[in-house]
């Protein structure tokens, strides 16, 4: 959630955020209204406190008029409380100065292209082509409706060759890895400042217990320190989490339909960092650094985008994305994600540090997509053979034990 004295201190400031990210404005004025009630409600309420103590024992009858006085208004405080957070949840994190300015993934900027595209003699196949039937929709349609697949073979094998592969270089970096729960409560997501994937119904729901499946590792991790005081010695905490995450796609109608690249379920290495507020903006770099390094490993090209404010995340100060190059469809295509938070998470969850002398302060928490099956389709297509082989890159040959794969043969 966002710092409510930001909100009061700098409506203007807010008003112009809100605006970038393409959100009402008018979310502000209805905070201030309400917080300039309830700010003199809580006056009238402290006084009558004040009063109540202020009476000796010789006026039980005053005090106890006071006292009704006082439970009913923090009734009536109780609802404007409630009321002026419903608004506060709507506000997104306010993106840096530096990032573009747009309504969608066209306003994103291109900062830099890296690797060479692979020249073909002959006209490369997409992933499915060359899957040969190690990817099945159709009978996962059958079984579990659409957006779902069963993967065979040898191309399970690459998903864990690769999934060791991120292990190996993310826990060099100094990354604790971690298995996370796959659900979480409502209030966990809230406090993560998940309203938007929440109120899309992006997130699967379990209404018996009341749980939410996690659509990312982050989920789940970053929550662990919740209500956590750390000192600042600990810091910076770096997390790689593997889970099964799930996503209802809703904002994606008709996109995609056609095999895995954009599914409800599918496997995920991510990176979560909890640092130092002075930290973040370098621990960013070093998350997009490490997810490069990754790329460069597997030889694949792709460029690094840096994403407007009107398709960033809801709670992103700044975000970055890695597109690869996928020759198969003569297009790049989103392969990770990796967003500095600022301390918006952190507010939410109360996942504080201390400063000098016992003062407390929250932490910054960032983000980053270590390998998801996405990287998998685009080693595919650019390692492709014209008679269907997939040659694998020198990086993952130990890991699978040979040095290609043959859907067709």
């Amino acid at each position: 959630m966002i710092d409510i004295n930001i909100v009061r201190e700098e409506p203007e400031k807010i008003k112009e955020s809100l605006a970038k990210k393409n959100c009402d404005p008018g979310l502000v004025d209805r905070f201030m209204e309400i917080d300039v009630e309830w700010r003199k409600l809580k006056g009238v309420v402290d006084t009558l406190r004040s009063s109540q103590k202020q009476l000796g024992g010789e006026k039980r009858e005053e005090a106890r008029k006071i006292k009704e006085e006082i439970k009913d208004k923090e009734k009536k405080l109780a609802v404007l409380e409630s009321e002026r957070t419903m608004v506060v949840d709507q506000i997104p994190n306010p993106p840096a100065s530096d990032v573009p300015v747009g309504r969608d993934e066209n306003d994103s900027v291109v900062l830099r292209e890296e690797g060479d595209r692979p020249d073909f003699s002959f006209e490369p196949k997409d992933y499915l082509a060359l899957a040969n039937g190690l990817i099945n929709t159709d009978k996962a349609a059958r079984i579990a409706g659409s957006r779902f697949g069963y993967i065979f073979g040898d191309l399970v094998k690459l998903e864990f060759a690769l999934v060791r592969l991120g292990f190996d270089i993310f826990t060099r970096a100094g990354f604790l890895p971690v298995l996370p729960p796959v659900m979480v409560k409502p209030e966990i997501m809230k406090g993560m400042g998940k309203i938007k994937f929440l109120e899309a119904e992006d997130a699967f729901y379990l209404p018996k217990d009341d749980l939410y499946l996690i659509g990312s590792s982050e989920h789940s991790i970053i929550p662990f320190h919740t209500d956590d005081i750390l000192s600042a010695e600990e810091l910076p905490k770096r997390y790689l989490g593997f889970s099964t995450c799930f996503r209802r796609e809703a904002g994606t109608y008709g996109k995609d339909m056609k095999g895995i690249l954009r599914v409800h379920q599918f496997d995920k290495l991510e990176l979560n960092c909890l640092v130092l507020p002075e930290d973040s903006e370098e621990e960013h770099q070093f998350l997009l650094s490490l997810q490069e390094k990754f790329m460069q490993t597997l030889g694949l090209p792709y460029r690094v985008m840096f994403i407007s404010t009107g398709d960033m995340g809801f709670n992103d100060y700044k975000q970055y994305d890695i597109e690869a190059w996928f020759p198969g469809q003569n297009r790049y295509r989103e392969t990770h994600s990796c967003s500095n938070t600022t301390d918006y998470q952190a507010r939410g969850l109360n996942i504080r540090y201390r400063k000098n002398a016992g003062e407390n302060e929250f932490v910054h928490t960032l983000n980053a997509t270590g390998f998801t099956f996405r990287a998998i389709i685009a080693l595919m297509e650019n390692n492709q053979t014209e008679d269907g082989r997939i040659i694998l890159p020198e990086a993952v040959r130990d890991y699978m034990g040979k040095e290609e794969i043959n859907p067709a043969g």
